[in-house]
This record gives C-alpha cells, structure tokens and sequence, in this order.
C-alpha cells in the first residue's frame, strides 16, 4: 500500500508541475519541446507494449503512425478545419490503424523472431511506397501544409490538449497491462510455449497487443501532425520505428514510465545537440553525437534508465535486510532471478 500510495503521489506531482509550467515559464521553443516530448512519449508507450509487455520486436510500427498522421491532415486540408473534425479524425484514424494492425497480426504474429520484425518492415514499406504514389490525396515526398482548428492556434492550449491525452492514455495503458490480459502476455514473453501449454490462445492475445498498440500510435501521428501543421512520406519512414524502439530501450522496457523518461532524454538531446551547432562547428555532424549517447547508455544502463533505478533500489533493500538475517548464496540468486 505504501508503495502505491508513493506512486500516485509521484504521478500527481509531476502532473501538477506540468500544469503549472506554461504559467510559470512562458517560453514558447519550451513549450514546444515538451509538446513533442508528450507526443513522442505517447508513441513510445504504444511501442512498449509490444517489445516491453510482449516481447515483440515489430519494424513496422511507423506505419500506424503515418496512418493517424495523414487522416488528420487529409480531413483538416479537404473536409474542414474545426475542432469537431479534428477529433472525428482521431478517432478514424485510430480505428482504420486497429482494423489494419488486427490484419497485419493475424498475418505476421504466427512468424517467430527476426521474420516476424522483416515482415513488419515490408508492410511498413508497402504503406509508406502507397503513400508516396498517391500523390492526389498526400502530395507524395512534398507533402502539405494545413491549418489547425482556431482553439489550438495558441501553443499552450495545444500542450494542455496533448498533456490530457498523455494522461489518459498513461492511466489507460496502466489498466490495460494490469489486467489478467496484461499479464498473460508477461506470461507470452517470459515463455510462450509454457503458457500455450496452461491452455492460453497466444496468437490472440498477441493479436490483441498489436491492436492497442496501433491504435495508440495513430493518436500520437495525428498529434505530430497538428503539431507542424504539416505532412509528408517521413512519417512513415524507418526513423520513427527507431525512435520509439531507442525510447522504450533507454527508459526501460516493460515499465511504461521508462519510455516517457526515453522520449525526454532523446528529444532534449536532439535539440541540445542541433542548438549546440549553430555555435561550434564540431556539432555540425550532431548525429554523431547523438550515436554515442546512444552507445553510453546501452552500455551503462543495460536495463535501461528506470530498470537501473529499480536493480539499484533492490540492491539497496537487501543490504539492509541482510544486516539483519544473512541469507545463503542461494537463497540471494533466487531472490536476484524473480528481480530480473
């Protein structure tokens, strides 16, 4: 109880923070950078949910993304830009990219290992060459400018909108992995054969995380999309699987709050690193750097940030257990392999 009671706490002050930052400090390239931050946060907890909660490795996770992404922009540019359209186009978007992701799984999650992930990478690259062709609706490589609904022309409305949608899907998700369907794919990813034998359907219940997983990042496209007022093929490209992957990993896999954390670490890297090169040349080539930051935290934080935190935390707690009762080797492997 105590440990929830810590949690709920942490969650309402961060959240109370969050709201009261725009009236505190009223930078706009701020506040814009947390935007994306929420936006891409949203996008890498879909993707935990397939490698974290799963244990599916998908290279094609871009393309509901570009699905979300282009039904908002499409519907703003040729039907109407008012709030009601907006949020009617949310809402297509994440239902054509769970009717596509119920196709795409039932398709693909029968395949083990690296051909599932290759499979997922041609169907990403069969959206994105769509996309690219069907230049009357997307403009092909040049995409297209829209205009956002009135209420949003102001940056921090926008932010409150995607710091809501955040939370909800935070909460939503955290429901959903904590449910007995939530820990039948744990039980998938720990040992798939062991759970099929207690009788369990996996292909289902994988099915059923791909779907939630798609559906959660074409919210996150449409956001990006109203977020530049723009669109085009990249937000089909491999670079945003990438990203989500590189996220959900730094953070933590498997934790839901360690993919917000990566999306932070990554999205204020990026804009340190390309600020840091209009005044010193050697940051000209900042995707170099950015590569090492990369390397340094595989290597440092194998479990990633919050995974690090917590073998820290238990550490901490068996030291102090251990003053009081010494317990065998034995029994301290037991007790490391249930942690990990």
């Amino acid at each position: 109880m105590k440990k929830l009671t810590w949690k709920h706490l942490s969650f309402v002050l961060m959240l109370a923070i969050l709201v009261l930052l725009p009236f505190v400090n009223d930078s706009r390239t701020l506040i814009i950078l947390l935007t994306q931050i929420f936006i891409f946060g949203i996008l890498a907890m879909s993707y935990d949910i397939l490698l974290g909660y799963t244990g599916i490795v998908s290279f094609g996770h871009a393309m509901f993304f570009g699905i979300g992404a282009y039904t908002t922009a499409v519907m703003l540019k040729q039907v109407d830009t008012t709030l009601s359209i907006f949020l009617l186009s949310i809402v297509i978007g994440m239902f054509l990219a769970g009717f596509v992701s119920f196709l795409v799984g039932l398709l693909t999650l029968r395949l083990k290992s690296h051909f599932f992930a290759m499979l997922t990478l041609a169907f990403s690259g069969l959206f994105l060459v769509v996309a690219e062709k069907w230049r009357s609706i997307t403009y092909g490589n040049d995409g297209f400018t829209f205009r956002a609904p009135e209420i949003f022309k102001d940056r921090i409305t926008f932010y409150f909108f995607v710091l809501a949608c955040l939370v909800v899907i935070f909460i939503a998700l955290y429901r959903f992995v904590q449910s007995p369907t939530g820990r039948i794919l744990i039980a998938v990813r720990e040992n798939e054969q062991r759970t099929k034998s207690l009788g369990f359907h996996t292909l289902h219940y994988k099915v059923i995380a791909s779907i939630v997983a798609g559906t959660v990042a074409s919210l996150a496209g449409s956001l990006y999309a109203l977020s530049l007022r723009f669109v085009n093929t990249s937000v089909m490209t491999m670079d945003i699987t990438l990203d989500a992957l590189l996220m959900t990993i730094i953070g933590g896999v498997g934790t839901l709050v360690g993919p917000l954390l990566g999306a932070a670490v990554i999205e204020y890297a990026q804009h340190a690193l390309s600020g840091l090169a209009r005044d010193y040349p050697i940051f000209e080539r900042w995707i170099i750097f950015f590569g090492i930051l990369y390397i340094l935290a595989v290597l440092f934080f194998p479990k990633g940030i919050i995974g690090s935190i917590r073998l820290i935390v238990w550490k901490w707690k068996w030291r102090g257990k251990h003053k009081e009762k010494r317990k065998t080797p034995s029994a301290l492997s037991h007790e490391k392999e249930r942690f990990e």
